[in-house]
Parts: C-alpha cells; structure tokens; sequence
C-alpha cells in the first residue's frame, strides 16, 4: 500500500465521514481511497465552493470533515473558503496535493499560504510518518479547533508503507475536545453579579451551541430573571422561548437593542462580543457589567474589556453558577411590561414599515415576510454577504441553532450557495434555503450545477438590484461614480433554467404563486427566484458594517 491510500484510509479511520473536493492528477488516489474505505466525496464545480461546502458542513453536523485538492492552483483556488473556516474556528482538514520541485509549474509555498489565511499546516514527509501526520491533523482540527493544510507531496505518495495494516489497526477517531472546568473562585463571582443584577442579560454565541448548552443557560436565566439572546451565528439557540431578544448586534431589531442597552448584567457564554456582535461597543451600557465565559482563555477580553473573564465550558459554567445562585428576590428583566413588549413588537416582520415595492421591483423586507410564511419552518439556511443579507438573515425565522450556517467571518461574497450546499447536506431532512444576491450569486452559479446533480431539494432566493447594492448605498450618497459596481440586468432565472432549476422572477408579491406551487408540489428539480428587488435605499445594518472596515 502506498502513501496516498494509506493516508486516505486514515483519515475515514481518524472520523472524516464527509470529503468534498475537485479532484486532479495529485490528489486522484488519496481521495480515491478515501471513498474506498466509506468517505462519502462531493465534487464541487470549483475549489473555493468544496472548502465552503465543508466548512459549512462541518459546522452544522458537528464533525471535522475535509475538502481535496489538487496541488498549487487547487489550494490557491481554496483559499477564500478555508480562510473563512479557519477565522470561524471550524474542525476542517483540507488535503492538498503538494508539488515540492521549485521547477514545477504547480509549485508554490504551500506552507506559507495556509498561515497567510489563518489555517495550520501538517506535512507527510515520508512513509514511515504517513498514517501519524493523517492523524495528527485530524487530531489537531478537533482538540483545537483549527483549519487545518495537510500537505502530501507528489514524491512522497508513491512510497510504500511498511506494514500499513498494523498502522492503520491502531487509527481512531480523537476523544471529543475536553469540556474547561470552570474555577469554583470564579463561579462564586458570577453568582454574586447575578444575585445582585437587576436586569440581566445572558448572550450566547457559537461556543454556546454544543449538547445541552440551551437548557443550561435558560435554567440560569430563569433562575435570575434574565434575557436571552445570541450572536448570528448561534441564531436559533433560544427559539420559542418567550424571553429570547433573537440576535444582539447590527441586526437585533429596534427593542432588542434597547433591552440589551438597558441590562446592567451581560453575560458572554461562547461569545467572543465582537464589533458586530456590540455595536462596537454601544450596546454595552457604561455602567453595565461585562462577564464573558469562554474555554479558550485566549478569548477573553480579546475584543472587548470585561470586569470578569471565566475559563470555562458553557454549559459546566451555567450549571455551575445555577446550583450557586439562591433564590432570586425579583423578577429581573422579566417584567409584565417587557413581555408585553417581546411580543408585539421583538421581531423585524412586526416593526411597521412603508412598502416601497413597485410595477417592476418588490421591496426585500416584504419578500422576505412572504417568504417566510410560504417556507416550511423545518428549514436551513444559508446566506451570502451583500446590502441584501440582513433581510433574510432576520426576517426568516430558523427553527434551532442549526437553522442558520452563517459563514461571515471573512465578509466575502460568493460563498452563501457553497454554503447552504454542506448545510443541506448535514441537514437532509430540512429544506435548504440560500439567500444570496446577485452579486454573488453570479459569482458562484457554476455551484448550481451541484446543486442539481446531488438533486437537493433546495429553495435560492436572489436578492436582485443589479449592483454590488453595499458599495451603492455607501458611495453614492457622496457623489462618487457608480459604473464599477452596478451592471446590465441579468435573467438570473434563466441561468438557473440552463442548470436544471425551476426558476421564477418575483417582481411583485403576485409571483410568489409560482413558489407556492412548488412548496406543495412533487419539489423534484431545486427552484430558483431572481427576485427584483428595489434599489433605492441601504439597509439597516449597512452604516454599522462600514465602521468596521
């Protein structure tokens, strides 16, 4: 056995289930081998789609997966995709193909790419270390939640293993990262800042998602009357609680943000209070006390200030802090009036609005709100980055914290279809909706044609003002020209119809029989709607998005 079958084999032996990829002459055998031994493999039209795909995956199934790629090109074509996983904190192995001949024309610092983008890099260097460097990898991706390069040279493939039986025998999958126990000092000062708090707010983010974090944290709220809410990531953690804020941040609706502005307690569990997650910084009162709990302690107060920092794993420190706490002597933030407030007027669709549809463009919040109704509610979703994303981020409801694969970190375009594809695919028994616009729709529609060979059933709503909508709304008002970043209108419909889709254009609410229709019907070829939307206004979030470049 040589080394590219053997690391193959190591890998689906070391837990990765799941491979996406474009395969070429370097990375041909190991992923060959890697569906030999049970893999499943995705191929994906372009390389920057597989590395999103598995991010994507990754995050909403809870496993490490991998994307393959070819040597050179293959990993450059990457590296959008794997510097947004790597920035996201995802469990990803990306197996590259590497030519180490200077000469060659594939040849390039394979190395010196990945840590330009924030990912960590392991090298097979020989047979002798193959089937350990697979597993190291794997190893690394999980216990420390990295992206992870490794790097199989082309010379190095075709060497033979010394009894690989015996190694590979000894591969399995690493034990789970180890839950942070919190220090009791430390638990001891939260349940006095909560015991004293008047209005409390607990906010959850992507290191609040794992197993039983959710009942943990709305015991603790109960118990000391507090809020909830999430970053966008973990948006869905707390549906159906009647004392869910939704997302804190650029998106949180009018009340939200006023509720959270008003807590004099907010506790960070998994959250790393980000300029979007605060406001940069607005939403946290001046004399609000700041906890944040988190089991990476180089996370703490890495954004923001904080009166306290917790090591700890969420769902132990809210555990923790609740068997702490006595019984509360009010009702902290869960008053008779904000109630009456969280339900008349928490969510986006019920902020009043004026209409600005017309003949021929329909407004997005009103898409949005139809959309929501004629959607099933067991959905997952996806969604691009543009002037459109708010819209669709808030305006849709999602049933859990699985609801929403929300790749930002990096703010590229492009990536909410690749997205919602290894969403759809961890989540087969939800509809996958991506939201994208036409901006980045266009840039990533040669992902419609895995879309249509995997026959997912899936809903891709363009959000379509024939512009790259966030430099418009941010240039135009100060008199800049506008040529380089609006263009022709494009019958984004019939491209879908040239991959196989059903597609409709929604101009007005009228149209959106067409969907309908679908929803209720056999739902056997995915549907697109290129939804002209109008263009004269920015988005809500647009001003906040700007001060953070």
């Amino acid at each position: 056995m040589n080394v590219a079958e053997a690391v193959g084999r190591a890998l689906v032996a070391a837990g990765v289930g799941q491979v996406f990829g474009v395969v070429g002459s370097g990375n041909f055998h190991v992923t060959n081998a890697m569906t030999a031994a049970g893999a499943r493999f995705v191929a994906a039209r372009h390389e920057g789609g597989a590395a999103t795909m598995a991010d994507a995956y990754a995050r909403v199934s809870g496993t490490v997966a991998a994307v393959s790629v070819h040597q050179g090109c293959g990993l450059t074509n990457a590296l959008t995709g794997i510097g947004e996983a790597a920035k996201s904190g995802t469990p990803l192995v990306v197996l590259a193909a590497e030519a180490t001949r200077p000469r060659s024309n594939f040849h390039v610092d394979q190395e010196a790419l990945a840590r330009a983008v924030g990912a960590h890099s392991v090298r097979v260097t020989t047979a002798a270390d193959a089937v350990d460097r697979a597993c190291a990898a794997v190893r690394r991706a999980v216990h420390e939640r990295y992206t992870v390069v490794l790097n199989l040279p082309l010379d190095v493939q075709t060497q033979e293993v010394t009894d690989p039986a015996r190694a590979l025998a000894a591969v399995v999958p690493p034990r789970p990262r180890p839950a942070a126990e919190p220090a009791a000092d430390d638990v001891a000062a939260l349940a006095g800042i909560l015991a004293h708090a008047e209005r409390p707010v607990l906010l959850a983010g992507r290191g609040a998602r794992g197993a039983g974090a959710r009942e943990a944290l709305e015991a603790l709220a109960e118990r000391c009357g507090a809020l909830l809410a999430t970053s966008a990531v973990a948006r869905g953690l707390f549906h159906g609680n009647p004392w869910s804020l939704d997302v804190a941040g650029g998106f949180s609706s009018p009340l939200a943000a006023e509720l959270i502005e008003g807590a004099d307690v907010i506790v960070a569990f998994g959250c790393s209070l980000t300029m979007w997650t605060t406001r940069h910084g607005r939403l946290i009162g001046p004399g609000t006390t700041l906890v944040q709990v988190d089991d990476d302690p180089a996370a703490l107060g890495a954004h923001r200030p904080v009166h306290l920092g917790i090591t700890g794993d969420t769902r132990r420190t809210a555990d923790r802090a609740l068997a702490a706490l006595g019984e509360p002597d009010g009702p902290g933030y869960r008053t008779p009036t904000t109630a009456f407030a969280l339900t008349s007027r928490l969510r986006w669709r019920d902020v009043p609005y004026a209409d600005e549809s017309t003949r021929d463009r329909i407004d997005p919040r009103t898409l949005s709100i139809a959309l929501d109704d004629l959607l099933p509610a067991e959905r997952v979703m996806g969604v691009d980055s543009g002037n459109f994303m708010g819209h669709p981020t808030m305006y849709l409801a999602v049933p859990d914290e699985q609801g929403l694969c929300f790749t930002q970190a990096f703010q590229s375009i492009g990536l909410g279809l690749a997205t919602t594809i290894g969403a759809a695919l961890a989540r087969p028994d939800r509809l996958a909706v991506a939201a994208l616009g036409d901006g980045g729709a266009l840039m990533s529609a040669v992902e419609l044609d895995t879309v249509r060979r995997l026959g997912l059933p899936m809903v891709v709503v363009v959000y379509n003002d024939d512009a790259y909508g966030a430099e418009v709304h941010h240039f135009g008002p100060d008199g800049f020209p506008l040529d380089t970043v609006e263009f022709p209108p494009t019958d984004i419909a019939a491209v879908a119809r040239g991959y196989g889709f059903e597609a409709v254009t929604v101009r007005t609410p009228a149209d959106l029989k067409a969907v309908q229709d679908w929803v209720t019907g056999p739902r056997t070829a995915p549907l697109l709607i290129d939804a002209k939307v109008v263009r004269e206004r920015g988005a809500w979030w647009l001003e906040e998005a700007f001060r953070g470049h």
